[in-house]
C-alpha cells in the first residue's frame, strides 16, 4: 500500500437480524486496525437503513437512534451528511441480509469504492443456503441431506412437502434460506411439530429447508486470499445446548471451540480440501468460514455452510482459526484491506467499453 493513511470506512449495524452482532464485530475491528497504515471512518448503518457518521457511531447505533434521511433519494446518508467525504476503502461488517448477500456490494461498485470480503456472486450465494446447496452439489461436495419449498409452494401442497421430509427422519432442522447467527432455526423432535415449525420459518423468509439432524460434531475452517487462499486447521465448537444458537454464540458463551480440532491428519487434510474447494466453486474472495458436520458413527462429512462475513468478535472462530496458522489479529484486518485494494486495481484494468463504429443507435 501507499505510505500515506488508508481511509477505511468501517461499515457495520445494517437491516439484518445480525445488527448486534454486527455492532460487536466492528468495536473489535476498529481497536485491532494499525493506526500506522488506516485512519477509521466508522459508518454504522441503522435500524432504518440510513447511514449514521456523524458523531459517534457506535454509541448512536448502541443506543437504537434512527437517523433522519437524506433528502436526496439516492444516497442512504443521514441528513447533514451530504458532503461525507468517500473513504478509500470500506471494511464491511455487517452480517446477515444487506451486507452479506451483495446489496452493499453492488452499491459500493457504483460508487468505484473498494471493499473487503467476497464479490456479489458468492455473497448471494452462499447468503442463500439453498442455492449454495445446489452448487456444491454440482462440484460433487457432500451436504447436509435436506429438502427445501418456498411459500408459495408449500402453501400449494403442504402434506406433499412433509411426506418428502419424513424420508429425512429425525431430528430435523427448520431453517429459513437466508438468514444467519442461527436466528430463525429451530429443532424438531416429531413430525406432529413440523407443520408448524416451517410456518414459523416462513416469517423470516420466502424460502425454507428442512435439514437432517445428523448426530455430529461441528467442525469449521477459515478460508483467507483469493485465487490461492491461505486455509486453516479446523476447529471444533463444542456445543452445550440443542444446537449452536445466537444465545450460545454471543449472550451466555457457553460453548467452547477446540483449535485445532482432534482430527485424524488424513481427515483434517480431506475437509481442508473441501474447504478449499467450496470457496472456489462459488467465486470465493478475502474471507470465509466454512461449517462442517463430521458424523459421529459413520465419520462422513458434510459441508452444513459458508460465512462470507464472519463475526470478528473476541470469540468469533474465524479469527482463531487464522491466528491459529500464524497471522495475527491485526495482520489479518490488513491483508483483507490489501486484497480489496488489489481486486480493485485489477477490475479498472478490465475493458468495460465498447463502441460499434457505427451510429446505429443515434437515431
Amino acid at each position: 500500500m501507499d505510505n500515506h493513511l488508508v481511509d477505511v470506512g468501517l461499515l457495520f449495524g445494517g437491516e439484518s437480524l445480525e445488527h448486534e452482532v454486527s455492532i460487536v464485530s466492528a468495536r473489535s475491528v476498529a481497536q485491532n486496525l494499525d493506526p500506522a497504515l488506516f485512519c477509521i471512518k466508522p459508518i454504522g448503518v441503522a435500524r432504518n437503513g440510513v447511514w449514521a457518521v456523524l458523531g459517534d457511531p457506535f454509541e448512536r447505533l448502541s443506543n437504537g437512534e434512527l437517523p433522519e434521511k437524506s433528502s436526496c433519494p439516492f444516497l442512504p446518508l443521514e441528513a447533514g451528511a451530504e458532503q461525507f467525504p468517500p473513504p478509500d476503502v470500506v471494511f464491511n461488517i455487517i452480517h446477515g441480509a444487506g451486507g452479506e448477500d451483495g446489496q452493499i456490494q453492488g452499491y459500493l461498485e457504483l460508487l468505484k469504492i473498494p471493499y473487503t470480503g467476497a464479490g456479489r456472486l458468492a455473497l448471494a450465494l452462499t447468503m442463500d443456503k439453498w442455492m449454495a446447496k445446489r452448487v456444491w452439489e454440482s462440484e460433487g461436495l457432500p451436504v447436509t441431506p435436506y429438502r427445501a419449498i418456498s411459500e408459495e409452494g408449500w402453501n400449494q401442497d403442504q402434506d406433499g412437502f412433509i411426506e418428502q421430509c419424513k424420508a429425512l427422519g429425525m431430528p430435523l432442522f427448520v431453517k429459513p434460506s437466508n438468514s444467519g447467527s442461527s436466528v430463525g432455526i429451530e429443532k424438531v423432535r416429531d413430525f406432529a411439530d413440523l407443520q408448524k415449525t416451517i410456518e414459523n420459518a416462513f416469517l423470516y423468509d420466502r424460502r425454507i429447508l428442512v435439514e437432517s439432524g445428523l448426530d455430529a460434531r461441528e467442525i469449521e475452517v477459515a478460508v483467507l486470499g483469493g485465487d490461492d487462499p491461505i486455509v486453516s486447521m479446523p476447529g471444533e465448537v463444542l456445543v452445550t445446548g440443542e444446537f449452536y444458537d445466537f444465545a450460545d454464540k454471543y449472550v451466555n458463551g457457553k460453548s467452547q471451540t477446540l483449535i485445532p480440532a482432534e482430527l485424524d491428519d488424513e481427515l483434517a487434510k480431506k475437509i481442508m480440501g473441501m474447504a478449499r474447494r467450496a470457496f472456489v466453486s462459488i467465486d470465493g474472495y478475502g474471507l470465509a468460514r466454512v461449517d462442517f458436520f463430521v458424523q459421529r458413527e459413520t465419520g462422513d462429512v458434510f459441508i452444513n455452510e459458508m460465512n462470507t462475513i464472519p463475526g470478528f468478535t473476541s470469540i468469533s472462530m474465524f479469527p482463531k482459526l487464522i491466528e491459529n496458522v500464524g497471522i495475527p489479529y491485526r495482520e489479518q484486518l490488513t491483508r483483507l484491506i490489501e486484497l480489496a485494494i488489489a481486486r480493485d486495481r485489477q477490475m479498472v484494468d478490465k475493458q468495460i467499453d465498447f463502441h460499434s463504429g457505427s451510429e446505429w443507435f443515434s437515431s
